[in-house]
């Protein structure tokens, strides 16, 4: 879960804000956006963890399954439940 302490957040939000600005504004028209956010991720995860056992890289690929399932929760699922309600569902 990302709810983190707010000390946490704080120390932490600035540079997240400054990587955003940077993939959102100071790339060129047309990067894949998606293979930098991947780099970026995995060298983030790369750079905590420096795995070299097998319990790292399985929590690694824990951490990615929950952030998407999150993603998926927090985001997704607000969004299709309105999609539903503007053109109806499906079943």
């Amino acid at each position: 879960m990302p709810y983190i302490k707010n000390d946490y957040r704080s120390l932490i939000n600035g540079y997240i804000k400054d990587i955003t600005n940077i993939i959102r504004s100071q790339l060129p028209y047309g990067t894949d956006i998606a293979g930098v956010l991947n780099y970026t991720i995995t060298k983030l995860l790369l750079g905590v963890y420096r795995p070299d056992q097998y319990w790292k890289f399985n929590e690694i690929m824990g951490i990615l399954e929950c952030v998407k399932q999150e993603i998926y929760r927090r985001s997704i699922v607000p969004y299709e439940d309105k999609k539903i309600l503007e053109n109806g569902d499906i079943f």
